[in-house]
């Protein structure tokens, strides 16, 4: 890479700027992110870095609306991907679906380029598309309301810490009586039972649930599945495995969740999100410190899932992150500024991307101070510096291979090679179709669950009502001729007995027959998975 022959760049790279690029040079794989800016130069030779073994100690990529984080995301996905590490990324706005594409050598490219010292040639990444329930371009992401659990479930809903045990509660009663919640159906389904005359006894010992609180859970259930969300859960569950995939030739394979057809639903896919996270967590084995990350997991729009969190959620997202890194995963949140990020959150992730901030209120004054604020020390007026900021540049401060904080770096962004754009209808189709995935997992499957083995057991019931009323005086009859033969009346059968002959009990014996060999364990986060 040749020196810089402009006297002012020569001048800026000593003293000061020259110690931030000595931070950045490192000896193992690295990411390359573009080239230092100092006092308005862009440094070529000075190249800004972020080691491959430090992925899995997480990151923020910031900024502002219109500031190039998408770009960032793409940039960093490609060069993981290129390194064989699998990527998943978040398409909220319909545009990161180009990944799968050479670029566009333009002249914009070819200038952004020669500033930062990049060989840039047009590049696709492998790639896969996946949808939340089929809505929208994609493999169909499902999870059944079983493995997505209480917690979860709570927060997309909306409930009040009150509400949310009383879930729980109903989630342990269908765990301990094998009853699978596969869908919102299966969900309503035990709720209205377990308030029934049937049901109440069933949770008298453990506390009961009442009423009231049945009736607004039954009621977010019916307006969660009035904004479409019923085609989020069901059969086939899918595998968060297959998230770990690489590609023939050995590059990792880029996960893409289109969610355009869902923006208007940004609760349900935020949260969505953190159950393939948690689902994740809970399948993968413990492996300390890898020389690259197993899986990089970008979390766009993360605001919206720390929006109206619970005490309880917030301290299952902090636990999630501190230990996924142990299992060779690495989160970076992408929102606005740091402050959309709890505190604990916020001080696990040692990979800050920062782009332009705008300061046009009070509010977003505020938001720009607090922001210079969790930087380390650096000679730039971080303030200042953020506000003038040009699309595609950002302040950057990454762990060193020895996990310490690099000089904070003002930093002139590569240029992604993959389309920054993206794909045609026609061609995200074709994609889509041609993944050997799409076969497992694009039909939607019913069987039966618990609102089948409850409506069945009320329908015995009523049944077996009429049929007893109706046989009254018969089966007086049949006593007396009977006591009369035998000498001696039939005892009735016994309470016990009664209940071991009724159709929900057989139902629920078959259905924990189901269960030998299988186990539901719930983490952290309430969600479960299955051994088999």
């Amino acid at each position: 890479m040749s020196e810089s022959t402009d006297p002012a760049a020569a001048a800026a790279a000593t003293g000061p700027a020259g110690l931030i690029a000595a931070g950045y040079a490192f000896t193992g794989p690295v990411l390359d992110l573009g080239a230092l800016l100092w006092d308005g130069t862009c440094l070529p030779d000075r190249q800004i870095r972020i080691p491959l073994s430090m992925l899995n100690r997480h990151g923020l990529v910031a900024g502002a609306t219109g500031t190039g984080k998408t770009k960032t995301l793409q940039l960093i996905a490609e060069q993981l991907s290129a390194a064989g590490v699998p990527v998943f990324l978040a398409d909220i706005k319909g545009d990161v679906s180009g990944i799968s594409a050479p670029g566009e050598r333009t002249a914009r490219v070819e200038e952004r380029a020669g500033e930062v010292a990049q060989q840039w040639e047009p590049a696709a990444c492998p790639a896969a598309f996946y949808s939340l329930g089929g809505i929208g371009p994609g493999i169909p992401l499902r999870s059944t309301v079983t493995s997505f659990g209480p917690v979860l479930m709570s927060k997309v809903l909306q409930l009040n810490q009150t509400q949310e045990q009383s879930l729980g509660l109903i989630f342990h009663y269908a765990d301990a009586k094998g009853l699978e919640l596969i869908d919102l159906k299966d969900l309503r389904a035990v709720v209205a039972f377990l308030v029934s005359d049937q049901g109440r006894p069933e949770l008298k010992g453990i506390g009961g649930l009442s009423t009231v609180t049945a009736g607004v859970i039954l009621r977010a259930l019916t307006a969660f599945e009035q904004q479409g969300a019923a085609a989020f859960f069901g059969e086939p569950e899918f595998d968060t495995g297959e998230f770990l995939r690489t590609a023939a030739d050995g590059r990792g394979l880029v996960s893409v969740l289109e969610l355009p057809a869902v923006q208007d639903k940004p609760r349900l896919f935020s949260t969505f999100l953190m159950w393939l996270l948690a689902d994740l967590y809970a399948g993968l084995p413990e492996v300390g410190d890898l020389e690259q990350p197993k899986l990089v997991f970008f979390f766009d729009e993360a605001h919206l899932l720390f929006n109206g969190a619970s005490k309880a959620f917030l301290e299952s997202i902090t636990q999630t992150v501190r230990l996924i890194r142990s299992k060779g995963v690495g989160i970076f949140f992408v929102t606005q500024t740091p402050k959309d990020v709890p505190a604990d959150v916020l001080g696990q992730l040692g990979n800050r991307i920062q782009h332009a901030l705008r300061a046009f209120t009070p509010d977003d004054a505020k938001a720009l101070k607090a922001t210079a604020k969790t930087f380390p020390t650096s000679p730039y007026d971080l303030e200042e510096l953020l506000t003038r900021l040009g699309t595609g540049e950002a302040v950057v401060t990454v762990l060193s291979e020895k996990g310490a904080p690099t000089p904070v770096a003002a930093t002139r962004l590569r240029a992604p090679q993959s389309l920054m754009g993206p794909l045609t209808p026609t061609a995200l189709d074709q994609a889509v179709r041609s993944s050997p995935l799409h076969a497992r997992y694009a039909q939607p499957v019913d069987r039966e669950s618990a609102y089948e083995m409850i409506s069945a057991e009320q329908a015995a019931a009523e049944a077996q009502a009429e049929a007893a009323a109706e046989a009254a005086t018969a089966g007086k009859q049949a006593r007396q001729a009977a006591k009369a033969t035998r000498g001696a009346p039939k005892p009735d059968p016994s309470p016990v007995e009664r209940v071991v002959g009724s159709g929900l009990f057989r139902s629920l014996a078959r259905s924990v027959g189901t269960q030998l060999g299988r186990e539901i364990s719930r983490s952290i986060f309430g969600t479960a998975r299955r051994k088999r």
